[in-house]
């Protein structure tokens, strides 16, 4: 992986510490808006390690795909990651 890894780890560890809190906020019956709030929260810092993981393969990976003439492969790993994540 090309990212920088510790803001990954950073960002990862983060989302670990909100995910455990709505866990523990389901455990105590909390507020529906609340938990949703949180998973939402959750969810925004799991982007943002997804951006940068997929910036730096993009910066690194499929520019030297695209050098060597193969970036076909890489293409269709971004589509499909993407057509994924829009589901």
């Amino acid at each position: 992986m090309k990212a920088d890894h510790e803001q990954v780890c950073r960002l990862v560890k983060t989302a670990r510490g909100q995910l455990d809190g709505v866990l523990r906020m389901v455990e105590e019956d909390r507020y529906c808006i609340d938990v949703a709030n949180q998973l939402t929260a959750a969810q925004a810092v799991l982007r943002r390690a997804t951006r940068e993981v997929l910036r730096a393969h993009m910066a690194a990976c499929v520019t030297e795909a695209v050098k060597s003439g193969d970036a076909d492969q890489k293409i269709d790993e971004l589509i499909e990651l993407f057509d994924r994540m829009t589901r």
